[in-house]
């Protein structure tokens, strides 16, 4: 084998030979295309020169005729390849396959990333009370968590009240009210390692059927993760979980990603997926070593609960990354949870 290639942003090329001295002399100026900013003649021509260093380089390790793997790259960049004659091939899926197991030092570095967006979320518990709006709780966490050591914070999701069923995806500037249902998702991340973490909180004392949205959903997240072991399919693993139909849902289409299981480490989605969507037809082996992110939802009527949880498979089961607590509907203590 050959000793690995970086193509790095000219500006950063010195910085870069002085913090990584093993890669120093291998490092070159990445022509690029800043994503089509440039005029479109520079375009096509860094195209093209990138190409030709890319060839000139595959050459010089004797590899010109074999297969060039790419995982993601813009059009100019991928025809300019082709145009010179390389075979391109899909990348992402060997790298997908390489990164499944994880090192007991990606295990460490993954649950440090877990551990500093539970810090976020114990400020959530601190935080919360009627006025505060969505968008103010995602600015605090994101403060919480750089403060932590995290290096980007690559989405929090923040839906509270009427806004959490159906369930969307982002965060807004609605106020919070009493006895709203708060979720937030958060996908950190530390040394290149991601975290997706959804918990559920409520503010103050939470109603009946909040409790009992908050139930079904810890119930079908944790029938799941209870399957979990090596050897098992994923296939197995979607059985225990509701059906489209059962939801009030046209197709496990439209129901994707409601119930769902998924690698993590240095993609926020790797492999395996579990989902009643394509796990039956299509099931994968649990193995040893693969961390995994489970997440659920429920929601009746206003309200919506989402959990998740991370975890390394183990010989015999699983170790939890996770350990902020999700059994029970947490009550941010604000005033009017004292009130009858």
């Amino acid at each position: 084998g050959q000793e690995p290639v970086l193509y790095e942003l000219g500006s950063g090329i010195q910085a870069k030979r002085a913090l990584c001295p093993w890669i120093a002399d291998r490092m070159h100026p990445s022509i690029g295309t800043w994503r089509g900013a440039f005029p479109r003649a520079v375009v096509a021509e860094n195209a093209r020169k990138f190409a030709r260093m890319v060839k000139g380089h595959l050459e010089a390790f004797g590899a010109g005729r074999e297969p060039v793997g790419v995982d993601i790259t813009e059009m100019p960049i991928l025809r300019a390849l082709e145009a010179e004659g390389l075979r391109v091939v899909d990348g992402q899926q060997a790298m997908l396959e390489a990164s499944k197991i994880k090192t007991i030092e990606e295990v460490e570095l993954i649950e440090t990333s877990i551990s500093i967006v539970e810090a976020a979320f114990w400020e959530v518990i601190e935080r919360t009370k009627p006025g505060v709006r969505e968008q103010d709780i995602a600015a605090f966490m994101r403060d919480v968590m750089y403060r932590c050591g995290a290096e980007e914070m690559q989405n929090i999701n923040v839906i509270s009240g009427n806004r959490s069923h159906p369930h969307p995806h982002d965060f807004s500037d609605r106020m919070l009210r009493m006895g709203d249902m708060l979720f937030i998702d958060v996908v950190s991340v530390f040394n290149g390692y991601k975290t997706c973490y959804y918990q559920t909180f409520c503010v103050g004392r939470p109603s009946k059927k909040q409790l009992e949205v908050h139930r079904r959903c810890y119930d079908w997240l944790f029938a799941a993760i209870d399957m979990v072991k090596p050897g098992v399919s994923t296939a197995e693993i979607a059985r225990v979980w509701p059906s489209a139909e059962e939801l009030g849902l046209s197709s496990e289409a439209e129901a994707f990603a409601l119930q769902v299981g998924h690698g993590i480490g240095i993609t926020h989605w790797g492999k395996p997926v579990v989902s009643r969507f394509f796990s039956f037809e299509h099931p994968e082996e649990i193995e040893e070593g693969m961390v995994l992110a489970f997440e659920t939802y429920c929601g009746q009527g206003n309200d919506g609960a989402r959990i998740e949880e991370q975890f390394v498979v183990t010989a015999d089961g699983v170790r939890m990354l996770s350990k902020f607590p999700s059994r029970d509907l947490i009550a941010c203590p604000c005033a009017g949870a004292l009130l009858p």
